[in-house]
């Protein structure tokens, strides 16, 4: 699940821009001053409703298919989350781990002077396949 995709309504707003909803959570809602904003918004606020609803416990709907929306006053626009993205941008604290390796291993990686944390956080990428 890390990439995923919601339709939006982009709404022109009376004082200019565009008010944004989403079928799928009612409860979001954002706003831009131009279509570049109003879109970037979109982005952060379904990624805030999903992540939201994750941590509560609360299922994440399906996403509706865009052909089955009535815009009425507005245009349908498909808006693109990604998890991975989103988490590395807002969740990028440190956590303290422990791990065991030999004694040998260890004195040698001091001698040498490697960054145990460095060299982890690289060996999980790479072996999660994932990028910087």
């Amino acid at each position: 699940m890390n990439k995923l995709f919601y339709p939006a309504i982009f709404h022109n707003a009376e004082e200019g821009g565009f008010w944004i909803s989403f079928p799928d959570f009612p409860e979001c809602l954002t706003e831009g001053d131009d279509m570049e904003q109003a879109y970037e918004m979109a982005v952060d606020a379904l990624g805030l409703v999903i992540t939201s609803r994750t941590e509560e416990g609360e299922i994440i709907p399906k996403a509706s298919q865009a052909d089955e929306i009535t815009a009425e006053d507005g245009v349908v626009v498909i808006v693109e989350f990604d998890m991975l993205a989103y988490q590395k941008k807002h969740n990028s604290k440190a956590v303290k781990k422990t791990l065991s390796i030999p004694e040998w291993l260890n004195e040698e990686a001091i001698a040498a002077g490697i960054n145990f944390s460095q060299v982890l956080q690289e060996a999980l990428m790479l072996k999660l396949n994932i990028s910087r």
